[in-house]
């Protein structure tokens, strides 16, 4: 496989407004070389204000252009792309900026293959695929035009990875795992892992055969060291536009829903269904067999015992506290029960003690 250069883009303001639709406000010409934050840029850059907490940061910021809010654009000087969404626009303008890669594809080969890539003769690449150093693809294996896989990465038996996905070095598909289109997978992901089922015969757990597999739709993201279970007998599921951030667990025959997001370090036990539009927060911990409807929000280090059914922002867990604060409420908590039943023994008392009650 031959070498690969980073390419540093330039687009002029009109040239973005016409990727990104959004108007420009001033001068058309103005080229861009980057993105940068309104404290770090320089001349040549693209900031945004996305965050009202940072606009007295407008005033010295060096951009050559800003990404603003309509209602803001009078109160700069420079030029501007113009949108109701700052941060999307952001978003959309940061893959434009991404550090583009010369194609490895090189005097109209079809595919690029690493020549130490181990490739079954029963696979089957589409157009333009790049296979990195050591990659090892299964028989049955289909991989989709334009997709490209990074060194070190095992596609196992009967796999399907859509067309123009990403696999980064060292991702591993066990047997009938199925990708969608343009998804991203980060190094050290593992994808249809045994679910973890046993049954306890009264000495020892008798495993359980794992034998589904795993789904992912079109324009899922997996992070680094992400582990998806394959299902027990139905597929475990995970959605369109699904992002799941670094080191997160999802156990077999789980369902995720469409455009959901899940933050770092959280866990969802065997069988959850997660709803669709969905922010799960980091190191979250969901029980199994519980259901969340769409648009439920579940902050940081909560735990999730009972389904959710009303959508809305969901939080369990004590606050932080001073160590010495924490461990006196926390003596006092666990006398709860106890005060509670004295509590309602002197209010039964009392009870018992009006003349109303008399006969």
């Amino acid at each position: 496989m031959t070498g690969s250069r980073a390419v540093k883009p330039s687009f002029t303001l009109k040239e973005l407004s016409r990727h990104l639709d959004v108007p420009v406000q001033g001068d058309e010409s103005t080229r861009i070389g980057g993105l940068a934050t309104l404290k770090g840029a320089g001349p040549g850059d693209l900031s945004f204000l996305a965050n009202p907490r940072y606009a007295q940061q407008l005033s010295a910021c060096r951009a050559s252009a800003l990404i603003l809010h309509p209602d803001l654009a009078a109160t700069v000087s420079v030029p501007c792309l113009l949108s109701r969404s700052p941060y999307v626009t952001y978003a959309k303008a940061s893959q434009l900026f991404a550090a583009a890669e010369d194609s490895p594809l090189q005097n109209g080969e079809d595919n690029a293959v690493h020549a130490s890539a181990v490739v079954s003769q029963q696979a089957s690449l589409g157009a333009n695929v790049s296979i990195g150093p050591h990659v090892v693809i299964e028989n049955g294996a289909v991989i989709g035009d334009g997709s490209r896989i990074g060194a070190g990465s095992v596609i196992g038996r009967n796999c399907r990875i859509g067309a123009n996905s990403l696999l980064y070095p060292n991702v591993t598909l066990y047997h009938g795992v199925s990708l969608g289109e343009r998804c991203i997978i980060h190094s050290g992901a593992v994808i249809g892992a045994d679910g973890f089922g046993f049954a306890f015969d009264g000495q020892r757990s008798v495993k359980i055969a794992q034998l589904g597999a795993v789904t992912l739709g079109d324009d899922v993201e997996v992070g680094a060291g992400s582990c998806i279970d394959r299902g027990a007998l139905d597929d475990t599921i995970v959605e369109e536009g699904v992002k799941i951030d670094n080191q997160v667990q999802i156990g077999h025959n789980c369902v995720v829903g469409a455009h959901t997001v899940i933050c770092g370090c959280s866990a969802l036990a065997g069988s959850t269904r997660v709803g669709r539009y969905c922010v799960i927060g980091g190191g979250v911990g969901i029980t199994g067999h519980l259901s969340l409807c769409d648009k439920v929000t579940v902050s940081a280090m909560s735990m999730v015992t009972q389904s959710i059914s009303k959508p809305g922002l969901y939080s369990s867990g004590t606050l932080l506290q001073e160590s010495g604060l924490w461990k006196r409420n926390a003596v006092t908590l666990s006398k709860l029960t106890d005060l509670s039943r004295r509590v309602r023994t002197l209010e039964q008392g009392r009870s018992d003690e009006d003349p109303q009650n008399s006969k």
